[in-house]
């Protein structure tokens, strides 16, 4: 079943100009930041890892530009946006689900990882206003994310709505409450691959699927990965 689905327009490899434009979507953001903003948050979280730290910083500070309504000069990671979209080759990608099983991303893509993070930052900037700040608070929170862009990940970004905009605001940022919260003593100094698999083993857990209760499960997810953030800077 499709949840959700973006096409990015995008120049073709062989050609002399960088160009991207948004092509057929559909981003359901309710409630927010819905099926849609879990599908550009993901892609983000794909793709990032593949550009190099100059383009990493500037599409941070693309979204955010885009986020507060600024002027967006361009070209942004060297590709210039544009409405029109003849002569453009296209990718897609989607969210999906099947009854009785987890959600999953699906992606047929034809250009590199730049295009891609341009389409899911310039979609964002295209919702309405209403879910605008929960999704750009998704695709901030999928840049930080180094796992998988699978379950665990889908379940983070789909529940964040529920524990308001302002809520990495108000998680601690203690080394002490990070290992009472992923279960290890005050005094502990766990190695990085233990801090990984009690985040994931936590996780896991707190999925209704694996027997975790529904109520409160996306603000239990939200508290590890923070944890876990801080335990593995």
């Amino acid at each position: 079943m499709l949840l959700a689905e973006l096409e990015i327009r995008h120049s073709r490899a062989v050609a002399p100009t960088r160009r991207v434009a948004l092509g057929t979507h559909w981003l359901p953001t309710d409630p927010a930041p819905g099926f849609g903003g879990v599908l550009l948050a993901g892609i983000v979280a794909t793709y990032l890892p593949d550009v190099g730290p100059e383009l990493r910083t500037e599409l941070l500070a693309l979204a955010d530009d885009l986020e507060h309504g600024r002027r967006i000069v361009q070209p942004r990671l060297r590709h210039r946006f544009q409405a029109d979209i003849v002569g453009l080759d296209r990718s897609r990608h989607a969210l999906v689900g099947v009854k009785g099983e987890a959600l999953g991303f699906e992606a047929e893509v034809r250009g590199g990882p730049a295009p891609q993070l341009l389409g899911a930052v310039y979609a964002a900037a295209a919702l309405h206003a209403t879910a605008r700040t929960a999704v750009f608070s998704a695709i901030t929170t999928a840049a930080e994310w180094d796992g998988d862009v699978g379950l665990e990940f889908i379940m983070l970004i789909s529940r964040l709505g529920q524990a308001g905009s302002d809520f990495w605001r108000r998680v601690p940022t203690d080394e002490r409450w990070a290992l009472q919260i992923l279960g290890f003593g005050p005094a502990s100094d766990p190695e990085r691959d233990e801090v990984q698999r009690r985040f994931r083993q936590m996780v896991r857990e707190q999925h209704p699927d694996h027997g975790g209760e529904a109520l409160g499960a996306g603000q239990r997810i939200v508290e590890l990965t923070q944890a876990r953030r801080i335990l593995l800077p």
